[in-house]
Parts: C-alpha cells; structure tokens; sequence
C-alpha cells in the first residue's frame, strides 16, 4: 500500500476527510476521490503506485492560492498582476502593455491548442529599478499561479531590456517602460512636460526598444533610433540596417505617436548619410549641436560574445545546491522527487519534478534567483519547466532524452476516472489533462478546394485526369497544385511528392517544375515538400483517397532499374497484388501496396488482395468496422465493378493463402506513426564567421494548417529552409548548413511578407 493511501484513511479515521467515491478494478488501478474537509479541496488518488505516483495534487487544491489567481486562465488571452505590498494586483485590460521601470509583475498567456486544451505560459518582468524583495515576492507567485493551473506552465524570468522574444511577441508592436512605478502612484507621466528622450530599436521580428541618452555619441550606422520631440518624431535609419528593421521601428513609432501624442505631431525619416540639404535632415542634427561623423558603433553587453560555458546541473535540496556528477546529460539525471537547475549561461533552466512540493518549488525558484544575480555573470534568462512538460529548448541540452513520458500512463486512468465522475454530477475541474490529440483530420482544414495533380516524367509533367490522381507510384515523383478560398482572395499551396524509390534527378525536376509554378502566382503560393511515408493527416484529408501502388512508370525509374538489374515489380492490373487499408474515414483512406506475402499481414488492419479478375478482402481480428467499411471503398477505385470475396482472419481459404505463396506468421500490432508535432520557424544569420539559429515568436502568423498563405506546412522528416530576404549567397550557404543540422525536419515554405 502506497504512503499516500495510508495517510488517506488516516485522515478518514481522524475525521479530517470523507471518500467520496471508490473505483475499483485492473482498468483504474483502485482509485479514491476524497474531500480534504478543512480547504474543501477535492483529490483523486490512487491505491497502486506503479499506476500513478503519489502526488502533491497542486492541481486540484485551493490551498495556499492567491485570491488574486481565482479564476485565471480560464480563456485564451493575457492577463497581468502587478506586485503591490507582495501581493499581486490584476492590471485592467485597458493597460495590459503599460510598464512601470519599479515595479515587478506576473503575466500569464493563455494559447488555446489543436486538441481544445489550454496551454499556459507564465513571466515575471522585473523593472530595473524595482526592488530585490519585490522581484522575489513576483517569482514565488509565479510557482503559485502555475500551481493552480495544474503545475503544467512554462515560466519565465524576463529582466527590463533583456526580455526574451517570446515575451515580446505578446505586445504590438513593443513595450516601452515608464519611469515610477505604484510608489509615485503612476500619476507622474501626466504631471510631467514632455522631455525629448532617444531609442535604440533591435530585431526584424519582435523589437527591443530602450531609451538610450540623448546624444550623437548613442547613434550607429548599425542599429535604428527614434527621436521622439515635443512635435515631431523621428526615425534615424542606420546605413547597415535591414529592411525589417526599418519596418518594425516604423511601427513603434506609430505607436509612440498614438500613445504618447494622442495622434497629433509629425513623421520624419533620416536616412544615415544623406547630405544636410534635406530640412528634416537639417532639423535632426541640429538637434544633436550640427552634423558630425558617427562614431563607430561600441561593443555593449548585448552585442559581446559568450564565452564557452561548460553546462552544469545543480540539484536544490534544503536551500542548497549540489552540483550533479556525470559524463554526460541524460533524462536519467533528473528524479521526480527533486527540483534540479540546470545552468547553461545565457539560459537558465528551473526543472522541478511532479512530485516535488509548492515549497520545494518555490526553494528552487529563489536559489536560481540568487544564481542569475552573482556579480559578472552575463544576463540569464530563466526558464521554469515542469516534469512532463519540458520545452523543446530544454531537452535540445540533454545529449539524450526519451521520446515518451512517464505520466501517459496514469493520465490516460485520470482521464478515465473523471469521465466516470462527470457522469455522476461531480466536479471534475482540475482532474482532466490535456486530451490526446487524435488521428482525425483538424476542422481547421479546408477540405472544399480544387486539386490537380501532375505526374514528373524526366524534365516534364503531365496533367493526371480527375479519376486517376489519387494513384501514385512508389517509383515517381508528382506536383500538385490545391486551390481554395481564402478570407479575401484564392488561397494556393503548390506541393511536390517523392516515392521512396524516385530517382534523384526527377526529383530536383520536380522541385524545378514547382518553383516555376510557384513563380508564375507571383509568390502567392504556400510551397509543400512530402515524401512517401511521411505524410501529414492534412495531405490525406486533401486526396481523401490515396493509393501508392509499386514501382514507377516514369523514364528515370525504368533508366535507373535497368542500369541497376533490378527486377521491375511495377503494379499491373492483371498481376497480384496486395494492399493495407488504413485510415480514419471515407474523407481520409488510403491503400499502400505491400509484398504480396502472408507475412505483409497485420490483424490490426484489412487488405485487398487481387490476381486478374479475381478479389479478395481480408479483415483482422483487431480491425474495425470503420476500417472494414474503408475497404469496400478502396476496392471501388482499385478494382471497379470486381465481386470480391471475404475473408476472415483465422477462416481464410486455401486459394487465398495459395495467392500469398502459402501461410506465414504475420503481426498483430497497430503500425506506430510518428506523431506530428507543431511547427516552428528559425532564423539564420551570420555574424562574424560564426553561425547562429535563433528560434522566431511570430505573433503574426498563425499555426494552423490552410488559415492563412503563411502557414507552415509540417512534415516529419522534412527539411525546411526559410531564408528571410537574405540575396548574398555566403550567408544563404551558412543559413542552409545550420538547418540541416538542426534536430528537427522542415517543410520547404515560401510566403511573402
């Protein structure tokens, strides 16, 4: 019997709780949903630990919470508290963006996902003037509200001018802090005369914006500046400034106009060494005493270059950290029990383990405070991660890391368990995870498009008729072009397919062919790469039918098997063959051709197999009428107006297994498919003959699939190359080699910006 089931009828004999409801049985593992009677909080237990760990169950309970929390993250969207008196106090909506250099504060940002569940990411800004206690009271409560959403949130550390791209995103087009904080009542910017003040604007994607003295010594050619004056605000483009650049500092300066003159003074652009002949340009350097040469830009903190920092883990025990011995960084190193630190330099990671308690938690959270603050060390950000729920940036630091969670498991019984619960009338809040996400295609899909599908024979393609181009052969490559109806014009997505035995230079034809068509839209086109094997549930949802039959019929296919002596085993209507039905609806079936073999067999799913004229269909034991169904319909487009015969798993005949070469072992298990994860988008730049990735915030761009021209695509095992206005080919060399070496697989994608 586990602690945490003897500690529960303690508290029943003690009269401190009452069991609910008891759910026995193999299926649940012995679950008890008892009521803690002095907090009310309601806690679902389990008697088998090897089913579920015992647990602090800081999702279900009240305890300890902030009465400020109540109620938060119920909905998509950004909800803010300020620190007053250590305690947090909600922003109003109207000044959510609206910070203050001396105070602290807790942000929470809701993101609604595929599946339906929340998603939650926490911050704490620190203003560079607030104070050491205040910044502590504002980390603790972030443990707190994570708590209280269920211990799943990413949080985050996010220091005045060092925030990260990700918090910035959030707020259009930036955040600029105000001097004063709750101390001075927030009443000093209306009491105050406008003063002139200068800012340094950095990023082509989110934008650091900081004031910096109002001096000529501030300016560079590097970087972009915004004079902001009683009258006129203006926007001193720097000579080695990108266009991005430009176009962000030009939104800020929108905004400072809006929001700091109510809309009412006047726009000037300084483009760096254009001759004083111009009166705006004349009117800006008097500004600054008269025209002078720029100095050249100095090195700042920002801008110098880390030195090689050894990766170090930290385990946080009774306020004190013990460095963590070993030869190599893998998920073994981390116990459920703890709460670790993970020190990489520039970032700083907070892992604390499921079983950890609120105070563990919160130990934890002010010993890598402590860390950040030690005297030359660079700015951090810190990172807090949950077990379970650890970012992609996290586990890219371990050298290894399961694929697979340990907390599926019980998971899966919680949500079985509370489904039972709601049927009963009893609250469940809290209990639930977030669902799984399912095979079935998304709603988000725009299924109510045209389609046309072009078959890459050597340097040409051919337009494949209607009632064929859902055929493909192993062997080939094809383009398709897939045309549907935007929010205010014909939306495009131009996409190449590659068998897994296409030939190299068909498919560099194909690419060729696609780019062209993607030309001939101007640009307007979402490009697509897939390869066989590896297409998402949103290709398939496209063709609704999809049948990959053996071999090839293109010229570089039969050139190559010839020049090989490979036997040409090209699908004929007249031979046997063999095909696997899979899929999850009439709108998304497929029939992959196997080796016309018993062993090609699965019980888990259903087969057509057919030799001239005759045709059988075979169900597995494990397969189900839906699959069944699929068959009756694939064999409608294999083999049309054909009477087929049914076969049962275990009752076949002996011209079937005759067929099939004679009877073999065959499996049983369901065809595990990598599951499709979301996508994500880097940059690449050069600097100095060294590469760096930086992983894009895009806040505006969506990440749903056909929502809007720039959606990415996703496809595991993929390559994506997304070089942004980048022309000089050094850099387009250095970019490509850094993607390729990333741990993840891209789609090509091309969209205008």
């Amino acid at each position: 019997m586990s602690t945490r089931m003897r500690d529960t009828r303690d508290w029943v004999a003690e009269g401190k709780a009452h069991i609910i409801l008891v759910l026995g049985g193999s299926s649940f593992g012995g679950w008890f949903l008892f009521q803690d009677i002095s907090t009310h909080s309601i806690n679902l237990i389990c008697s088998e630990s090897k089913v579920l760990k015992p647990k602090n169950n800081m999702a279900v309970s009240n305890r300890g919470l902030d009465p400020a929390f109540q109620g938060a993250g119920q909905k998509a969207g950004i909800e803010i508290w300020h620190i007053e008196n250590f305690c947090p106090v909600p922003v109003p909506k109207d000044s959510c963006g609206k910070f203050f250099t001396g105070d602290s504060y807790v942000i929470l940002k809701t993101t609604a996902i595929k599946s339906g569940a929340l998603r939650y990411d926490i911050h704490y800004w620190l203003g560079k003037d607030t104070t050491q206690d205040e910044a502590g009271a504002a980390a603790i409560k972030t443990v707190e509200l994570d708590a209280a959403l269920g211990g799943r949130a990413v949080q985050y550390r996010e220091v005045q001018g060092h925030e990260t791209e990700k918090f910035l995103s959030y707020f259009k087009p930036c955040i600029i802090p105000q001097e004063g904080g709750v101390a001075s009542g927030f009443k000093h910017a209306e009491a105050e005369e406008h003063q002139t003040r200068l800012y340094v604007c950095k990023g082509k994607h989110v934008v650091h914006v900081k004031e910096v003295p109002f001096a000529r010594s501030s300016l560079n050619h590097d970087d972009i500046f915004i004079l902001d004056t009683k009258s006129k605000i203006f926007q001193f483009n720097g000579s080695k400034s990108s266009i991005q650049e430009r176009a962000k500092a030009l939104e800020v300066v929108q905004y400072i106009k809006d929001t700091y003159h109510d809309g009412k003074c006047e726009i000037a652009t300084i483009e760096d060494g254009k001759l004083m002949a111009d009166a705006e340009t004349g009117e800006f350097w008097s500004l600054f005493g008269g025209f002078a040469p720029l100095p050249r830009k100095a090195a700042i903190e920002d801008d110098k270059t880390v030195e090689a920092f050894s990766t170090k883990v930290l385990c946080v025990e009774k306020e004190q950290m013990q460095p963590v011995q070993a030869d190599s960084l893998t998920r073994e190193l981390l116990s459920t029990n703890k709460c670790y630190i993970l020190d990489c330099g520039l970032e700083l990671f907070v892992w604390m383990g499921r079983n950890t308690s609120l105070d563990e938690r919160k130990r934890a959270s002010s010993a890598a405070e402590e860390l950040v603050r030690v005297p030359d060390r660079p700015k951090s950000h810190v990172i807090r991660v949950i077990e379970g729920f650890e970012t992609v940036l996290f586990r890219s630091k371990f050298d290894s890391w399961p694929e697979t969670s340990d907390t599926t498991a019980s998971d899966d019984g919680r949500g079985k368990v509370a489904a039972l619960l709601k049927r009963q009338g009893i609250d469940v809040k809290g209990l639930l995870k977030a669902a799984p996400a399912k095979e079935e295609p998304q709603p988000y899909i725009d299924c109510t498009g045209s389609l046309q599908v072009w078959h890459v024979n050597g340097q040409e393609k051919t337009l494949i008729p209607i009632s064929e181009q859902s055929k493909f052969y192993s062997g080939d490559c094809y383009i398709f072009q897939y045309s549907y109806p935007g929010e205010d014009r014909e939306e495009y997505l131009i996409g190449t397919w590659f068998g897994k035995q296409s030939v190299e230079d068909e498919r560099a034809s194909a690419n060729s062919l696609a780019s062209k068509m993607v030309e001939s839209l101007k640009s307007q086109a979402t490009r697509a790469r897939i390869f066989e094997g590896n297409e998402p549930i949103q290709f398939f949802s496209i063709f609704q039918s999809f049948i990959v039959l053996k071999g090839g019929v293109s010229s570089g296919y039969k050139n190559y098997i010839m020049e090989k002596e490979i036997p040409d085993d090209t699908y004929t209507e007249d031979g046997i063959a063999l095909f696997r039905v899979q899929g999850s609806g009439p709108d998304n079936m497929q029939a992959i051709q196997v080796e016309s073999v018993a062993s090609s067999l699965n019980s888990s799913y259903c087969y057509i197999l057919h030799s001239g004229s005759t045709v059988f269909t075979w169900s597995g034991n494990l397969s189900t009428p839906e699959q069944q169904e699929l068959v009756e319909r694939q064999i409608d487009l294999i083999k049309p107006n054909a009477q087929s015969k049914p076969q049962k798993e275990g009752s076949e005949s002996e011209q079937f297994w005759s067929l099939l070469g004679g009877k073999s072992e065959y499996p049983s298990h369901k065809i595990a498919m990598d599951a499709e994860s979301d996508p994500h988008l880097f940059s690449c730049t050069f600097s100095e003959g060294r590469e760096k990735k930086k992983k894009l915030y895009l806040y505006h761009i969506t990440f749903l699939f056909f929502s809007v021209p720039s959606t990415v695509f996703n496809v595991p095992y993929t390559t994506l190359t997304y070089l942004l206005s980048e022309t000089n080919p050094a850099k387009m060399l250095v970019g490509l080699q850094v993607i390729l070496r990333c741990v993840f697989s891209f789609l090509v994608l091309f969209f205008p910006f």
